[in-house]
């Protein structure tokens, strides 16, 4: 690398990372983004903070009775007439009237009656219906003279157990594929933004250089081509300083914001909200094994073989598409929209391989998905979602010496164009004309 293109990407480098905006969206987005999650949990753990009292007429024959509160629910049963109850709703005594019709063996359906001019909020009637959906079971259960204990051996948990063949030192277990697709899935779509957002960079700063005529000055002392790559390294660098940034801070305020939010939330809690948590708690106690095969799953990911690839597909997809976007920067006039209109068509394989993306979560060895990771153009986004799946060595091998092949290529190309482009002004580039200045010697 020469000095001409060192001074560029310092350039490049040092305004970006000085100036308020990289400093305001580096600093506010992580911050903004645990805000948001932790502001969110807590409404949603909040859920209705209104005291109801609502008579329950019970005319299902239901043993409820010990039942006196469910969340922010006091369940009031003194009441045995329909009327009554309804009178002391209308007198304000009561807060809503609640009727459990009698119960047919024979009909799976049952339908509660809720008198009340105010609608119950979701938490409050998914914390009535579970309620009374496990009491009635247990009422039919009676009835029919059954055995509860026969009847928890009858529902059973299909899982399937793969078994590898020829590669014996290889472990997968039944929840493999969902932990690599999702992985997969999650780090494909967040190439695809990055690339977008820093690409789109490089073609702004041309333009912008371009229309002030500060380009004229640059390139009295520096070649157009070292100026380019120059710009397109000195973006990415940027780039990738912010997501480093990003990532630290997340972590950070995250650990911190648990810790914050959480004492919030539990510290708000009614004690009538608390009595729900058992539910919570039971439920939690059933997903601790599908957690810790999560886990288990995650940490047997070859991760020192798979983050330097994430890296690999990073700069190779940037520096496809910051070529592309340089070359339309150098080659559109001086209509800024015009250049926004080109981003378009440039980025339509970017687009399309994010459809291809989330074709190869749930196929990652399909012909599609296969070939769309080793093409160039889609192979930035679709080969990391196959990554955690473990694709052959000659599918890596081929994507990675095709992409090279592509980016030398594209970067060539993109110079030729930018050269004589960076000096054209009041006309747009025909297609023939830019056949003409690849030519140029």
């Amino acid at each position: 690398m020469n000095n001409s293109i060192k001074q560029v990407i310092k350039r490049e480098y040092l305004t970006r990372v000085k100036s308020k905006t990289f400093l305001l969206t580096t600093l506010l987005a992580p911050i903004g983004m645990v805000l948001l999650f932790g502001v969110l949990g807590f409404l949603l753990t909040r859920g209705s903070d209104e005291l109801k009292n609502i008579a329950v007429i019970n005319q299902a024959g239901l043993s409820i009775s010990d039942v006196n509160k469910k969340r922010n629910i006091n369940f009031d049963y003194t009441y045995n007439d329909v009327d009554q109850a309804l009178q002391a709703y209308k007198d304000k005594k009561l807060s809503g009237v609640l009727v459990l019709p009698a119960i047919d063996i024979n009909n799976k359906d049952y339908n509660i009656i809720y008198h009340s001019d105010e609608q119950l909020a979701i938490d409050e009637s998914e914390s009535i219906r579970s309620l009374y959906r496990k009491q009635i079971r247990n009422h039919k259960i009676t009835t029919l003279g059954l055995n509860a204990d026969q009847l928890k051996l009858i529902e059973t948990d299909i899982s399937l157990d793969p078994k590898t063949v020829l590669d014996k030192e290889k472990e997968i277990s039944s929840i493999t594929s969902v932990v690599t697709s999702g992985l997969g899935g999650v780090v494909g779509y967040a190439l695809f933004f990055i690339i977008i957002i820093y690409g789109s960079q490089v073609m702004q700063s041309v333009t912008e250089e371009k229309i002030n005529r500060i380009v004229e000055v640059l390139i009295s002392t520096i070649r157009p081509f070292d100026l380019m790559m120059g710009k397109v390294i000195g973006v990415g660098l940027v780039g990738l300083t912010q997501i480093f940034i990003w990532f630290v801070l997340i972590f950070l305020l995250s650990s911190i914001g648990m810790v914050i939010f959480g004492e919030s939330i539990m510290g708000s809690m009614t004690p009538d909200m608390a009595q729900g948590m058992p539910d919570i708690q039971e439920v939690a106690e059933g997903e601790k094994e599908k957690i810790t095969l999560i886990l288990k799953e995650i940490m047997s990911i070859n991760w020192l073989k798979i983050i330097p690839l994430y890296l690999f597909y990073f700069l190779v997809g940037y520096f496809t598409y910051a070529a592309l976007f340089a070359a339309i920067g150098s080659a559109v006039g001086d209509d800024i929209q015009e250049a926004q209109s080109l981003t378009m068509i440039a980025t339509m394989p970017l687009m399309v391989s994010v459809y291809i993306g989330f074709s190869a979560v749930t196929s990652p060895n399909s012909s599609l998905s296969v070939w769309s990771s080793i093409l160039p153009f889609t192979a930035p986004v679709v080969m990391p979602v196959r990554l955690p799946t473990d694709p052959p060595f000659w599918q890596i091998g081929l994507s990675i010496v095709v992409s090279i092949i592509t980016v030398f290529l594209l970067i060539w190309l993109a110079g030729r164009i930018y050269r004589v482009g960076i000096l054209m002004y009041g006309k747009k580039a025909s297609v023939k004309e830019l056949f003409k200045w690849i030519t140029y010697k």
